[in-house]
């Protein structure tokens, strides 16, 4: 029997999958596991430098009065309420408030900007907004003030208030009695069906302005059922701990982060941010994370550079134990040393990694971009499983994910979850049915037709699905590059392969239409502080972009790649980008994809004088 394959669907506490598949709308699955867990621990953030909790019973208090409070501002049933926040708990407590108010959610990333907050408000016609505090407010408020719709303010943090807006302070809707708040919550949510609207997801927006993506309670609840079968079978559900750090705006964290947490009656921990992940992940001790493959990428280069430095053996072992994780993963015959050599690394190589990542992790999920194997494998193999999902906001938005017990290929994105159909239509286009899918796009009749057909989502992936049932991606169907001979070229690919290179942190590559591909780059931050200091270079990269032996290093890191191409694929001229993509720029979605749109109106007339 598979590893894990006998474990029983059940949790600590006697909870159980089928609560989940069972639950009428996520604020009842939340006050059921609330109920249960009491004066447990769950909502921790760190304030003046220590780490603080509030409990289960704590957060069910205020999220009642909370929903409360809304309806008496004269919010009603159905109504939008828009959300910008960075992760904290008011974040988790604000979004259960409204959907136990009856209303809907509509996140908004913190990176917005006034123009995008005027669409997400115009477009979904959201009456209220909530927001953290003054910095969000900056360019929030303005968006709320010119809108037709908007009409209250809530905020956790004082904001100078504008006169066209009604303005409210968070702690003052804290107030009142919690009995009889929750009381009236009960008998609101009692008419809530998984079919009901719970939140309105804007997509990142790679090609275009963002949709919104309408996700109904059913379809987070089936995404959180399906994901507790992976954790329970595979790995055993214990009393679980979440470091929440991708933005809770997407739906990737949405779902992953935040209501599949509450479903097995974990705790959640905030993360301070980025800059200070690492020394996070060592005091929080987390179970389960769910991340982007940037910050893998990222971390995988730091731990290469450490060990470099160490040379001989340390950097023997380092190769051999992604060899290790590679050959396992793929069922392959394994000789005899194989075994003995994971002895040797689970005495020292693996617990060291292991204690950087606070020692209790069980699974890294990585989702919203595709994950090169061989990420996946350097970590599996230092004794971190890491599985990747797929899926996409329109699915909940997890499809599938890979499961130690099919094998952990890191060329595929594994398994659909339990309850989920996959197909792939004639043109090789991967379709995905189930509770999952969405109900269609907010006031946008023309793009849900496009989308759904016969019940069916057509992901615009391309892919196919392998003699173990796992679904295997090639590229996105909008983005692969036809050549001038009519050659497919899936860039997501190359340009993985590309960044695993020291020497260069982003790139895409360009060649629709064209005959031969070229390429953008963006050269590693730390690679190029180094390069600077040995070529006695001073200021930042962007002031010599064009130095002839910058060019040279990358297009050395560049020869290497295309030895692995195939003649078709291997880039033949190269460019070094203006300055990093960024969010800020618009050239990255806060899910760290690149938005080819945006790089092709920016450099569009650069790449093509390569072909001159």
């Amino acid at each position: 029997m598979a590893k894990g394959s006998n474990r029983p669907e059940t949790g600590p506490h006697g909870f159980s999958l089928s609560d989940i598949e069972k639950a009428p709308n996520l604020v009842s699955m939340f006050l059921d596991r609330a109920d249960v867990m009491g004066d447990v621990p769950f909502l921790t953030r760190k304030v003046d430098g220590e780490w603080v909790s509030q409990s289960w019973r704590e957060t069910v208090a205020q999220v009642c009065l909370l929903s409360d409070a809304l309806l008496k501002l004269g919010l009603d049933k159905g109504d939008r309420v828009l959300l910008v926040s960075e992760n904290r708990p008011e974040w988790c407590i604000a979004d259960l408030a409204i959907m136990g108010a009856g209303m809907v959610t509509v996140p908004a990333y913190t990176t917005n900007t006034v123009h995008d907050h005027q669409h997400v408000l115009e477009n979904s016609g959201a009456r209220a907004v909530i927001v953290s505090g003054p910095k969000l407010a900056q360019t929030l408020l303005p968006a709320a003030v010119t809108s037709e719709c908007a009409e209250h303010v809530i905020a956790m943090e004082p904001v100078r208030p504008s006169q066209s807006l009604n303005h409210h302070n968070w702690a003052d809707l804290l107030k009142g009695d919690a009995e009889t708040a929750r009381h009236a919550m009960e008998a609101r949510i009692a008419g809530i069906s998984r079919e009901e609207l719970a939140c309105i997801i804007y997509t990142s927006g790679t090609g275009g302005s963002p949709r919104g993506v309408r996700q109904h309670h059913g379809a987070i609840l089936h995404n959180c059922a399906g994901a507790g079968e992976v954790i329970a079978q595979d790995f055993g559900w214990e009393e679980e701990r979440f470091l929440s750090f991708l933005p809770l705006s997407h739906a990737y964290e949405h779902t992953g982060g935040q209501h599949f947490p509450i479903c097995l009656g974990a705790e959640i921990w905030y993360s301070e941010g980025l800059e200070k992940l690492s020394s996070n992940i060592e005091e929080v001790s987390p179970t389960i994370m769910v991340v982007v493959p940037r910050l893998f990428e990222v971390l995988r280069t730091r731990i290469l550079k450490q060990v470099q430095k160490q040379g001989g053996l340390a950097e023997k072992l380092l190769a051999r134990s992604s060899t290790h994780a590679e050959r396992a993963s793929n069922r392959k015959s394994r000789p005899l040393i194989d075994f003995l050599e994971d002895k040797v690394f689970d005495k020292t190589l693996r617990p060291k990694v292991r204690a950087k990542f606070g020692g209790r992790i069980k699974a890294l999920v990585s989702g919203g971009a595709p994950l090169n194997p061989e990420i996946g494998y350097f970590f599996t193999g230092l004794g971190l499983p890491l599985l990747q999902g797929y899926g996409q906001t329109e699915s909940g938005p997890v499809i599938s994910v890979t499961r130690p017990k099919s094998g952990l290929r890191m060329d595929t994105v594994g398994p659909p979850l339990k309850n989920v159909d996959v197909r792939i239509a004639d043109d090789g286009e991967i379709l995905c049915r189930g509770e999952l899918v969405m109900h269609g796009y907010w006031h946008n009749a023309e793009e849900t037709a496009k989308a759904l057909k016969d019940g069916w989502l057509h992901t615009g992936d391309i892919g196919h699905i392998d003699e173990r049932g796992r679904i295997v991606i090639t590229d996105r169907k909008k983005d692969m590059i036809v050549n001038d001979k009519g050659d497919n070229i899936a860039p997501q690919r190359v340009e993985g392969m590309l960044t695993l290179q020291p020497e260069i942190g982003q790139a895409m590559i360009s060649g629709d239409r064209k005959p031969y591909v070229v390429g953008l780059l963006v050269p590693d931050p730390e690679w190029v502080r180094e390069w600077a200091k040995a070529h006695d270079k001073t200021g930042d990269w962007t002031e010599w972009r064009e130095d002839p032996e910058l060019a040279a290093a990358m297009r050395a890191a560049v020869d290497r790649v295309n030895a692995q191409l195939s003649v078709i694929e291997k880039v033949r001229r190269i460019m070094i980008a203006d300055e990093p993509f960024a969010i800020e720029n618009e050239e990255l979605t806060p899910s760290m994809k690149i938005r080819r749109h945006v790089l092709r109106a920016r450099y569009g007339e650069r790449l093509g004088a390569m072909y001159r």
